[in-house]
């Protein structure tokens, strides 16, 4: 395994998982991501977890934000911050979502200037804001649903394979 590339999840990455979201002053739990996801880690040369990031397939059952697969989590340790690797994170999941799909999708808290300088970034665009999209709901504010058009990378990886 390459230092800071990222790699798939493991059971085995779960707790490491926990203790950087509880640091981060927030609460995701692998054990209930679900298994056709793109869950992904970086870490460092010694092994250690620096930050992980996933996608998924998700239908919020709204007017304002269809089904589709979205970034759905990325979560980068303090001392790595600011270093790319959450650009990293996205760019691999970019990839495992072009493969099964011509958008990408995310909600981000308007309040989450880096999520969106990070988002805005990788070629995303946004699409409305709200108080919530389907079960999501944003405290002290709206969320910012945004799209990138993957046709362009899907095409570029068909014509990488020939």
């Amino acid at each position: 395994m390459s230092a800071f590339e990222p790699v798939p999840m493991k059971a085995s990455d779960h707790e490491a998982i926990r203790l950087l979201s509880r640091s981060l002053g927030r609460t995701s739990e692998p054990s209930r991501f679900g298994d056709e996801e793109c869950q992904l880690v970086l870490k460092d040369e010694s092994g250690r977890l620096i930050g992980w990031g996933r996608a998924a397939w998700w239908d919020p059952n709204d007017d304002s934000a269809p089904a589709g697969y979205y970034l759905s989590g990325v979560e980068i340790a303090r001392e790595f911050q600011q270093r790319g690797y959450a650009s990293r994170l996205t760019a691999a999941r970019l990839a495992w979502i072009a493969q099964r799909a011509q958008q990408a999708w995310c909600v981000v808290n308007a309040r989450n200037i880096e999520s969106l300088r990070l988002q805005c970034s990788s070629g995303f665009e946004e699409v409305t804001r709200s108080e919530h999209f389907g079960s999501v709901w944003f405290t002290g504010g709206s969320g910012v649903l945004l799209r990138k058009d993957l046709t362009e990378a899907a095409r570029d990886s068909s014509a990488e394979l020939t």
